[in-house]
């Protein structure tokens, strides 16, 4: 083990390809993809690249397992930037600010609402405390202006409704925007629409390359794919790895699919009871007191809504 160790820091600290050791005039650079040996120059690189490809491959993929296989803290959507309690899945318990295009739990907003009415103040937002917008021209004004500084949820989710409007070019120049700067959500549905061919050729490579994006950024659903994915190529220990990260996201389909797993015998009792304990406390941790309350008033609204209309 320690001539291993060794072996690896003099890999390090000299250039792979002709062993000359880093000086003042000298400055190594590592390889990119294992990120385990360096070289002094681009020459070196190429003569060494045929002795170092196979095993160069092989710890690039032992790293991007290790980072595609590393639970997220949290899903993509992240904590209330009120409360700070995580947000839930389900988007309805969520609103979306039409000023700043942050999204706020509905608990926060029914809060807020409650104050508002009881000391009769002008409605603003809870985060950048700006007055709610008077018409559809000026929320469109300030999404326009979102837009302009390329924040990667508003393009994600202009992309989104230029794909519902079927228009995929547009669509795919919004999310892969998106995408660039990093938004799960964009690289989950760039996945989608290269999985059906929707504006794009159909390509399993790319869709698993984003599915895998969207998953290391805490995309339930595309860990819960990324599972659905590897059980059909027989690899059912990676995925039962993703079905329980999705679980401990609070991704129900990630649950059902372990439940199939424990039926079939493929993981024990122990795993599948760690799954739905893990799953319950992601649950339970999107919940208070506060946004049961907002639930209860906005099923009332709906309710009075609905009996209106008959």
């Amino acid at each position: 083990m320690s001539t291993n160790l060794e072996e690896a820091r003099h890999m390090m600290m000299c250039c792979a390809s002709c062993g000359i050791g880093e000086n003042d005039d000298i400055k190594l650079k590592t390889c990119t993809a294992c990120k385990s040996v360096r070289y002094c120059g681009v020459k070196c690189q190429k003569e060494h690249r045929p002795q170092h490809k196979k095993e160069c491959k092989k710890r690039a993929a032992e790293l991007r397992d290790e980072l595609l296989f590393k639970q997220p803290e949290s899903s993509h959507h992240g904590d209330c930037p009120i409360c700070c309690i995580p947000l839930s899945l389900d988007p309805q318990e969520s609103t979306l600010m039409p000023c700043c295009c942050k999204v706020i739990c509905n608990g926060c907003e029914y809060a807020n609402a409650m104050r508002e009415f009881e000391g009769k103040f002008e409605h603003k937002c809870l985060f950048c405390r700006h007055p709610s917008p008077k018409s559809d021209k000026e929320s469109d004004l300030n999404l326009m202006r979102r837009l302009d500084v390329n924040d990667p949820f508003v393009l994600c989710r202009m992309g989104l409704s230029r794909l519902n409007d079927g228009n995929y070019k547009s669509a795919f120049e919004y999310l892969s925007k998106a995408a660039e700067l990093g938004d799960a959500g964009a690289h989950y549905n760039l996945s989608i629409m290269y999985r059906e061919g929707e504006g794009v050729e159909k390509d399993g490579k790319k869709e698993l390359r984003h599915l895998e994006e969207a998953a290391i950024n805490g995309h339930p659903f595309a860990r819960n794919n990324l599972g659905v994915i590897e059980e059909r190529k027989g690899g059912i220990d990676r995925a039962v790895k993703h079905w329980m990260i999705g679980a401990k996201l609070g991704e129900n389909q990630s649950v059902v699919a372990l439940k199939g797993c424990f039926a079939a015998g493929f993981i024990s009792k122990d795993v599948f009871a760690e799954a739905l304990r893990a799953y319950q406390a992601a649950i339970d941790a999107t919940k208070s007191p506060q946004r049961e309350k907002g639930a209860a008033a906005l099923q009332k609204t709906r309710q009075y809504l609905s009996n209106s209309r008959k």
